[in-house]
């Protein structure tokens, strides 16, 4: 991937190049904020059979590019699909968020497949070339997992926990079995990764959504390491990959993630400050965020001082405009829009 021949603005920037105006996307792009989502989801039964559906994940994936006019999308889909193609029982309670069998010991661990099963994950690639076909040529389409740390503090909780604590007592008491859990996962996500470029994504996201909960040296071992090697294996196999990280809540964190975990972009949440990001982020790779997912549900000018912020602390290096996370499910439609125009406004206003 060579930046000024891709005619694509987000792979530019990924391959080093500053774009006048950044190319925006949003993390859950496609959710239930938008009511064309909504129909959808009440057609599609649960939550993973949307997911699973390759007709119906596609159109979900460009609802937003048709709405909206992003930069990109990203593969409708769920993180949860890896433990679930690992043989682990993964079920999703409206209004719960996912159920999946506990592995709430070293034991419980044996239930799980040597290795991923892609033939459970047929419908993913499927949706991939759906997708692919019917993008606009400059949106490129990211592919994404979760890092090995995230997927395993829900396999080993078997819900979503505030402070990850089953993983940590976990880790801590039964180190040696964590690793071979971990290593697992990273040998999954990889073939996943793998996977999904294959089909044609043009870029994926690693998303470690718990990375800020772990003290310095479990971030290291359960976080940075992990993703390194799968960034690693990845381009063993697609030597030129386009791989954004995104460790939230890494904090000062970031700078030795970035030392040990070859991405081409990072991802930042909107804890991070501004300046720390600029100068000790982008000056080593391209950044993508940071938009605090409530000033866009908020709106008005508490969005309108946010996005300015960003843009005058980012927008002369390599820059995706992104939230620190996902779109809230209240955030009003309209919010949506004016962040658009304010991003690609910028310009304009000098």
């Amino acid at each position: 991937m060579t930046g000024k021949s891709v005619n694509k603005p987000l792979l530019r920037v990924l391959a080093g190049d500053c774009e006048p105006v950044p190319p925006i996307w949003l993390m859950r792009q496609a959710g239930r904020y938008l009511p064309e989502y909504r129909a959808i989801r009440e057609k599609a039964g649960n939550f993973l059979d949307l997911c699973f559906n390759p007709q119906r994940a596609a159109e979900v994936t460009l609802q937003p590019i048709r709405r909206f006019g992003f930069d990109a999308a990203i593969l409708f889909s769920d993180i949860l699909v890896v433990p679930h193609a690992l043989g682990q029982r993964v079920t999703f309670e409206d209004g719960e968020g996912p159920r999946l069998d506990a592995l709430k010991d070293p034991a419980a661990l044996s239930r799980l497949n040597w290795e991923i099963d892609h033939a459970r994950l047929e419908a993913v690639y499927e949706a991939i070339g759906r997708v692919k076909q019917e993008l606009p040529p400059a949106v490129a389409l990211l592919g994404f997992c979760g890092a090995p740390w995230t997927l395993a503090t829900y396999m080993i909780a078997g819900i979503g926990t505030v402070d990850q604590l089953p993983a940590r007592r976990f880790a801590y008491q039964f180190p040696d079995a964590f690793a071979k859990l971990i290593d697992k996962l990273v040998e999954a996500s990889t073939s996943y990764l793998i996977r999904q470029f294959a089909a044609g994504v043009d870029a994926v996201q690693i998303f470690d959504t718990w990375a800020g909960i772990l003290p310095d040296d479990e971030f290291r071992r359960w976080c940075i390491e992990p993703c390194a090697r799968i960034v690693a294996a990845v381009r063993a196999h697609v030597p030129d990959a386009a791989i954004i990280g995104f460790p939230r809540g890494a904090a000062t964190g970031l700078a030795r993630y970035l030392d040990a975990v070859a991405v081409n972009a990072v991802g930042i949440d909107w804890t991070v400050e501004l300046g720390f990001a600029r100068d000790r982020v982008q000056s080593r790779k391209p950044l993508q965020g940071n938009l605090d997912p409530l000033a866009l549900s908020i709106g008005g000018a508490a969005l309108d001082r946010s996005i300015d912020a960003i843009l005058e602390a980012f927008s002369r290096g390599p820059f995706i405009f992104n939230l620190g996370h996902g779109v809230l499910p209240d955030t009003p439609i309209a919010h949506v829009e004016q962040l658009i125009a304010r991003v690609r406004g910028a310009l304009a206003r000098g």
